[in-house]
This record gives structure tokens, sequence and C-alpha cells, in this order.
């Protein structure tokens, strides 16, 4: 049972108990832990008529073998149940110490279901489990309730909650760690899950640290490590993850309004993150058992937007709050930035929506009468800031924009699907398929939505190498050749850091993380197995989407994105062949031409249960 607990705690809301189960023992190495339990969990307990924001949904909080040991950057957990966003696999990802403290507990993870009566939140201390009255602090903001939450418990305790964007079930709500450290899991909407459920928060304390098979030599491991990862992320270190937004822009791969601009140079100098640095006051923070630190605070001393003293934008958040709507005040979009944290907002949504406005504004589907008097304009930093109070309280042109890009674009009808930047339902990622050909099958492929971590096969085409994966040079960018199994194998090792629970920062190759994995559980596995465990995990959400009515007609990009290139910019008028590389990926994968498994490729991946789902 090294790296394990065994045991999941079960909590049912409607009733107000709750239970201990034990998880069986061949799921560990099957499954890993963290997303790929959780995909199990839903396809065994969920059906394609669950309601994601009805007490028949599930929500899981969940960490994996690695979680909470001394493996580097190894105090992740994710979240899973079904997105009210895009309707299908809603899953996020949070760092931090949350994870690390869940892990210290009695339990792998936490399964929700049901719906409580009257707000509540949960405690678990150990072994020791209580559902909570969370009546008063309804209405809160994360801030302020992981500050209530904890003076009532141990010393210590941890807390993981919603804002008011996911009482009013917003559907870009997510759930917010560690009060102003601003810890997310941010994407697929399950903030407003959470709220459905009428669940506050979730605070944890264990003193009942992990097993390890092997703790000398993973300390002897880590130092042979520690030299090169602080060299290949020095920059990261010093200035966050922002860092590269300059050098993003001058490739092509920052989104400029509403993905339809090919080069902003000035304003991606005085949004990035070496600006903000040099600008305002910062710390370092670095979550659980990290040697890099790219964790940024930052406070707001003076002007229109004092009062800021938090978590700092990360690149994802000066993107979409920054770039996607042509605002290049650092200052307002650390402010916006911390709203959303405040709120519990998912900023790469909320910006995306925001620059879908200006731009509908702009072309006339919106006007002044539809916003109250609000100008949509481009650039304007306080159109930015009051539409992120309007959407978590859905107020105004709020109300409409709470339902995301592609909710609010079908109740508008007509023109307005060409402008909502969206896969699945889920807004895109803060990097342009334009630029690095892969993203666009890694995007149209990604079981949430318009994930570029899923498979994060950028980095492939940039700078990394990895033998085990056959890459032994960076990749064109600019060719669709090679990247379907490109894809393919970055999404099986996505899919394992997402149930290993790691931080993709590290970027070490595969046999670094299989010998991490081993060094923990004492198991044997090889990069053979490692890839196929990471597709098996895949493909099961895969079937999740499937059975949920996803096919080979969700597999899609924007128009935008698929014919307007940009000769001046750094991806030198470009635009990816999606079709071609569509095609080769089902292929590569073992799914039919509607993009379903077969049977063969499930019975061949273990998941002989499900093979009736296949084509």
């Amino acid at each position: 049972m090294a790296g394990y607990k065994g045991r999941i705690l079960r909590v049912d809301l409607s009733r107000g108990t709750v239970s201990a189960e034990e998880f069986p023992e061949r799921f560990q190495r099957e499954l890993i832990g963290g997303s790929g339990w959780g995909a199990r969990i839903m396809m065994d307990e969920t059906d394609a008529g669950t309601d994601p924001l009805g007490p028949g949904n599930r929500l899981i909080f969940m960490a994996g073998p690695v979680t909470g040991t001394a493996v580097f950057c190894s105090g992740r957990h994710q979240v899973i149940a079904r997105s009210p966003l895009t309707g299908a696999w809603g899953e996020a990802s949070s760092g931090g110490f949350f994870g690390a403290m869940l892990k210290r507990t009695a339990f792998d993870g936490i399964v929700f279901q049901g719906q409580a009566a009257e707000p509540v939140y949960l405690y678990l201390e150990n072994d020791q489990a209580e559902l909570r009255p969370a009546g008063d602090l309804w209405g809160k903001d994360t801030y302020e309730s992981d500050e209530a939450i904890r003076s009532q418990c141990r010393p210590g305790t941890l807390v993981s909650n919603i804002g008011v964007a996911g009482e009013r079930l917003v559907r870009m709500a997510g759930i917010m760690s560690e009060g102003r450290t601003g810890r997310a899991a941010a994407r697929s909407g399950l903030g407003a899950v959470m709220g459905s459920k009428r669940l506050k928060a979730v605070a944890v304390w264990g003193d009942q640290r992990p097993t390890v098979v092997a703790p000398r030599k993973l300390a002897e491991f880590n130092r042979s490590l520690l030299p090169g990862i602080q060299e290949q992320t020095k920059g990261l270190s010093q200035f966050g993850t922002g860092a590269g937004v300059e050098r993003i822009e001058s490739i092509g791969d920052l989104p400029i309004k509403n993905w339809k601009q090919g080069t902003w140079k000035e304003g991606a100098k005085k949004i990035s993150g070496l600006t903000m640095i040099a600008e305002l006051p910062t710390r370092h923070y670095r979550c659980h058992a990290c040697p890099i630190g790219c964790g940024k605070d930052v406070q707001v001393p003076d002007g229109s937007y004092a009062g800021v003293d938090g978590r700092a934008p990360e690149y994802e958040s000066l993107a979409a709050l920054g770039a996607y709507c042509l605002v290049d005040d650092i200052r307002a979009i650390c402010h916006a930035n911390d709203l959303c944290n405040r709120y519990g907002l998912d900023t790469i949504s909320t910006g995306g929506t925001i620059a879908f406005a200006m731009e509908l504004f702009e072309h006339g589907l919106l006007d002044t009468g539809d916003t109250g008097g609000l100008e949509l304009r481009w650039g304007d930093p306080q159109v930015l800031v009051t539409l992120v109070h309007q959407i978590a309280h859905g107020e105004g042109i709020g109300e409409l924009l709470s339902l995301g890009s592609r909710g609010a674009a079908r109740q508008l009808g007509g023109r307005a699907l060409e402008y909502a930047m969206e896969v699945k339902g889920q807004e895109l990622a803060a990097h342009d398929p334009r630029a690095r050909s892969s993203l666009a099958l890694a995007y149209a492929t990604a079981n949430r939505g318009a994930c570029h971590l899923q498979g994060q096969s950028s980095v492939f085409e940039s700078f990394a190498t990895d033998p085990d994966m056959g890459i032994h040079h960076p990749l064109d960018p600019h060719t669709s050749e090679g990247k379907a199994e490109l894809v393919a194998k970055s999404q099986a090792m996505g899919s394992m850091y997402d149930s290993l629970c790691m931080c993709r920062y590290l970027r070490p190759g595969i046999r670094q993380v299989v010998e991490w994995t081993n060094l923990v559980t004492g198991w044997d596995m090889d990069t053979a197995e490692f890839l196929t465990t990471g597709q098996r995990i895949y493909v099961l959400k895969r079937l999740f989407n499937v059975r949920c009515g996803l096919s080979r007609k969700d597999d899609t990009l924007p128009a935008r994105i698929q014919s307007l290139g940009f000769p001046e910019a750094g991806s030198k008028g470009h635009v990816p062949h999606l079709g071609k590389m569509l095609g080769e990926y089902y292929q590569y994968q073992g799914w039919s031409e509607e993009g379903i498994p077969t049977r063969s490729t499930l019975e061949r991946l273990g998941l002989h249960e499900y093979a009736g789902l296949g084509l």
C-alpha cells in the first residue's frame, strides 16, 4: 500500500452522512489515482442523463500516490465532476499544499454526492469527518470563508472553498484553496457543481504522512536531479510564469484581441511578469516539495486599483485578462485577477468571455441597451473590472456572460457563435495553435475542452526532447507531420501527471517520472507501461464523453483559428491543418473515424467492462 491509504471518504450530502470505503487495490496500478480514479468513479456512478448541477453528479477531490511525499512538486490534487460548462468531462488541477494535507488524512480522496438542504462544509481530521453548517459563510468571498473556517478548526487546517460565483452557479466558477495564496482548481466550472450541492468548503487536517518504499533512494534521486531542474527553471523562479509573455508574443503564440490580432509588442511588455516584478511589491511562493518557486504574491499599494494583496496573475491570467481584451494596465489585471480569486472564477474563461463580449459590441451584436449603458471598449481596464463584478453577481450583461461564451452565444443566436473562442464549450487556453500546430489537435481532442495541459505537446515544438517518447530534437512547429503521435503520447503523459498529481513545470523525461513512481510504490513499471497506463486513463475519459454524446463533430476549433493567419506575426501566416492531423490521430489511438474508441482498443487497454461502448 506504499503511496496509498487505500480508502476514499464518501459524503452523501442529501442524507448528511459520511463513511469510509476501500478502493480496490487492482485500480492502483491500472488507474494510478487522481483523475484516473475519478474517471472510474464517474463512469460507474453517473450516466448519460446525469445533470451536472443535479444531486446525481459526483464531485471528487482526489490525490495521487506521490502526493505529499518528497517527490518534487507533488502537492497537487484533482477535482472531477461532469462539467456544467461543457456538459461533459470536467476536471481541474490545483497546486499548493491542500493536496498534500489531504494525503495526510486517512484517505486518498473524497467523493461527494447528493445535495445538502442548507449550506454546509466538510471538516476532515485524520479519519474523523463531519458536515458543519455554513449558512453564515454563504455569500462570503473565498478569502473571508477561508479565514472563518480555519478559526473553527484545528490549527494548520487547509481549506478549499467557493465564492459567490460558485454559489450562483456561474458556469465558469472555480474552486479556490488556501485563502489569499489563491491556488485554483479553476477550469470546467466545477465551482458551480460545488455550489449546486450547497457545499461551501472542504477543510482538511492530518498528521499521517504517506508511506514511501525507498525514502533514502528517493532522496538521492532528488539530489541528482536538483541542479538541472533549478538551472532549467531559473526564469520561472525569478519572474514566475509570466516571464515569457514577450517571447511568446514574438513567436505568434500570444492570443490577442479575441484571437484576431497578430502582434502586440508594447502591450506584451507592459503586462509581462518582468514588468510586474519591477513595478510592484512581490513575494515568492513555493508549493509542497517544490524546488522551483514559480508562485508570486503581489501587492498594489496605490492608484485606482490599490488594495490587492494576494496571488499574482499567472501567465494564463495575464493573457486572458490582458491580451485577449487589449488591456495593458498591469495593476488593473492584478485587480481583476484578485477579484476572480475572491469570487471563485476561472480567469481563462472569464477573460475569454469578456473578450467575446467586447467583439460582439464592436460588431453591433451588443449595444448599450444590452449592457446598461456600459461601452465594452477594447483595452478599457475599468470595463474589464466591471464585467468581472457583473459576471460573478449576475448583474447587467454579466447574467448572460456567466453562461460562458458558448452559452451566451447560443442565447444571442445569429453570428454570435463566430466570436466564441471555445472547444466543447470551454474557452481556449492562452497559447495559439497557429504558432504551434500540435496545439490545434491537442485543443480539439482534449477531454475537458480547449486544454493545452492535458496534452502538453507544444513544449516539444519549442525546446524539449525526450528519447523515451521518440523525440530526439524539437519538432517543426509549423508542420502537421508527426503531430498525431506526439499529441497522443503527450496526452498519455498528461493523464499520468494528473493521476500521480504532479506539476508539469518540472518537465522531466518519462524515465524520471517512472523512477519517482517506482521509488514511492515499489513497482517495477517501465516507460512502455507508463504510457499505456496513461492512454488507458485518457481513453476512459474519452468514453465518458462518448456516453455524453460527443464524437468527431466536437473535436474541432473555432473557424478563426483554422482560417485566419497573421503574416506579420511570428507564426508567419500559418494555420494548422486540423483535418489531416485528426484522421491520423484517430488511427494512431485505435479509434473509429467518428472518434470513438474501438472494442479491440478497449480490450487491449484492459477496459473490458466498457467494451460495449466501443465500435
